[in-house]
């Protein structure tokens, strides 16, 4: 059965750089006509000149694909209104990353200390720039996520007005989080709608699996396929595709990612149809939504699958 999205949206992506960006841009500008692109490159994007000489090196990446790419700046807590002024025109939303916490992250916030964050995070709440989190602490693999609850909580608390996204939630606690605090939403992936720690490590070690979050228990994947499946007006699709060398995923020490931009969008139109989700949910998770929450204006493309 012949199924057409408009304007699907991938809110948080991976391009990298260099060669890996040139051979793996387009595999999404063929269904995904935009998407938030993340700054955790070597070295971070943390200027204006950064983020707009990666902007143009993308969009010649594409080719002829139509693609907008939404970018970010590498949070960091120096950053002051003035600074907030001049760039906010060139950015979608500030990535904030625990420092260390996964790929190319450790230039990131080594505490959470909310009057250190505050000048910047104010800023960014006048501004009207959401802060994207990576939110995990740096305990065990599987509380991780659950353990960086209360710093949400804070954040949301001390900044009331600011959006923040709760970038790839895994766990049936973060999805809790949604209906507690009015500026909290998230991203979903594909990846974890599918998968539990059992796939990743229950049998033989699945590297193509493993990414960070790691996949968890089979009730937060329930969790999570309940908000996404209803189309809850606090989530969207963001697929965290994140591709690496080859040498670098079939090795030990198995670099974290899981690339899906291939196939992202035809896997969740399966997961929707499998579940008997409509139409109208899955154009919502994958479109409308993201709209809403970012307050963005979209490329004009339908996609037939």
């Amino acid at each position: 059965m012949p199924l057409t999205l408009q304007a699907p949206l991938d809110m948080h992506l991976h391009l990298r750089d260099g060669d890996m960006l040139n051979n793996i841009a387009q595999h999404s500008a063929k269904t995904f006509p935009g998407a938030i692109v993340m700054p955790n490159l070597v070295p971070p994007l943390s200027s204006k000149a950064e983020v707009i000489a990666y902007k143009s090196r993308i969009i010649e990446a594409m080719g002829q694909e139509q693609f907008t790419p939404y970018m970010t700046l590498f949070f960091k807590p120096s950053y002051d209104r003035a600074f907030l002024e001049s760039i906010q025109d060139e950015v979608t939303a500030i990535k904030l990353y625990p420092a260390g916490i996964t790929t190319n992250s450790e230039g990131g916030v080594s505490g959470f200390d909310i009057e250190e964050l505050r000048p910047a995070l104010e800023a960014m709440s006048d501004l009207e720039i959401p802060l994207c989190v990576h939110g995990e602490t740096n305990g065990f693999v599987m509380d991780r996520e659950a353990e960086f609850a209360s710093i949400y909580e804070s954040l949301a608390s001390a900044f009331p007005k600011l959006t923040i996204i709760m970038e790839h939630i895994t766990t049936e606690s973060s999805v809790a989080l949604l209906d507690m605090f009015p500026n909290l939403y998230a991203t979903i992936t594909v990846h974890h709608l599918l998968i539990t720690l059992d796939d990743v490590a229950g049998g033989m070690l699945q590297p193509h699996l493993f990414c960070k979050p790691i996949a968890k228990r089979p009730q937060d994947r329930d969790a999570l396929l309940c908000v996404a499946l209803s189309a809850h007006p606090k989530v969207m699709f963001g697929s965290d595709s994140a591709p690496h060398p080859r040498e670098a995923k079939e090795a030990c020490g198995c670099a974290a990612g899981v690339f899906t931009a291939p196939i992202a969008l035809q896997l969740l139109a399966e997961i929707f149809d499998t579940h008997g989700a409509s139409h109208a949910n899955l154009q919502a998770f994958v479109s409308g939504n993201a709209q809403k929450i970012y307050s963005i204006d979209v490329p004009q493309k339908k996609i037939l699958l």
